[in-house]
């Protein structure tokens, strides 16, 4: 029995499938099946239920898991910790909510890659619904988000929130709710779930809102007078500076948006886990320098 060959079914087990566990060990299939086929031998036991459909595995192929679980969370512990954590390789796949991209998500990439110069990052800028599901179905490492994630399975580092405040364009002074069109997140997001449901209190049924994914889209229809909206002040400083928008009271503010860094909790990753805190270290220092 190797250690490759347990690295081999961990990864088989994990994404339920020969191929997909050859292209994440940059192997070809034939050579994942012998690897697998030879721990069976070798084991005297069957760790799959091979059929049609998709990997299932045996009651000693379970058992095993467990242990290759640890097995591959102490490897990557002694590395981390034993050898020189720079030496660290491999994919970091991280997705991030928009508002954290506009905001402190550079910082985050410039120190992770201080201390892990050779491992590449795949990122992905989505809704926090989407990053979610992502993360669950096991396409994320590290999701950060608006959270907590409330699944058993999942870890959640609470990150600094994002205070909202009501802006308009200083070239439309209108701001009455009742008769501007409003601007708010995507349709999908807990923001515009619950701003909804307060303008329908306050204003009624002939409130207009636009739903947008995209900040930067939502500032300029903004800017440009369409509409007003909460938004994040960090967010909307370059406006505010470059004077095309101020900020109003309409008599009530959204809650602030809270957001966590969220990975699996099984199997444990050393990377991970060192991931969730640099973000937030970087995450509460970025807040503490800017006007909420």
């Amino acid at each position: 029995m190797t250690f490759d060959q347990i690295k081999t079914f961990l990864w088989v087990a994990r994404l339920g499938g020969f191929r997909k566990a050859a292209d994440r060990l940059n192997l070809s299939q034939p050579a994942v099946s012998t690897r697998i086929s030879n721990l069976e031998h070798e084991l005297r036991a069957p760790l799959f239920e091979r059929g049609s459909g998709e990997l299932v595995l045996t009651k000693q192929g379970t058992l095993l898991l467990s242990y290759a679980e640890q097995m591959l969370f102490v490897e990557e512990e002694i590395k981390q910790r034993v050898a020189n954590p720079s030496e660290a390789e491999g994919l970091f796949r991280v997705g991030a909510a928009e508002t954290i991209a506009q905001a402190w998500l550079p910082d985050f990439l410039k120190a992770f890659s201080e201390q892990y110069p050779r491992v590449n990052v795949d990122l992905t800028v989505d809704i926090s619904l989407n990053l979610r599901e992502e993360l669950l179905e096991r396409k994320l490492d590290l999701a950060l988000l608006m959270g907590p994630v409330s699944e058993f399975s999942v870890e959640n580092v609470t990150l600094p929130s994002f205070d909202l405040h009501w802006y308009r364009s200083t070239t439309n002074p209108q701001t009455d709710l009742g008769e501007i069109p409003i601007i708010s997140y995507s349709s999908k997001t807990r923001p515009h779930r619950e701003l909804m449901s307060e303008l329908s209190r306050r204003i009624g049924p002939k409130v207009r809102v636009y739903a947008s994914a995209s900040l930067s889209a939502s500032l300029k229809m903004i800017a440009a007078g369409i509409a007003v909206g909460p938004y994040p002040r960090a967010l909307a400083n370059n406006f505010l500076e470059a004077g095309q928008i101020v900020e109003f009271d309409p008599g009530f503010r959204p809650q602030p948006l809270s957001f966590t860094a969220s990975y699996l909790s099984e199997p444990r990753s050393f990377l991970t886990e060192n991931s969730a805190q640099i973000a937030r270290v970087v995450a509460e220092k970025w807040d503490g320098t800017h006007f909420q």
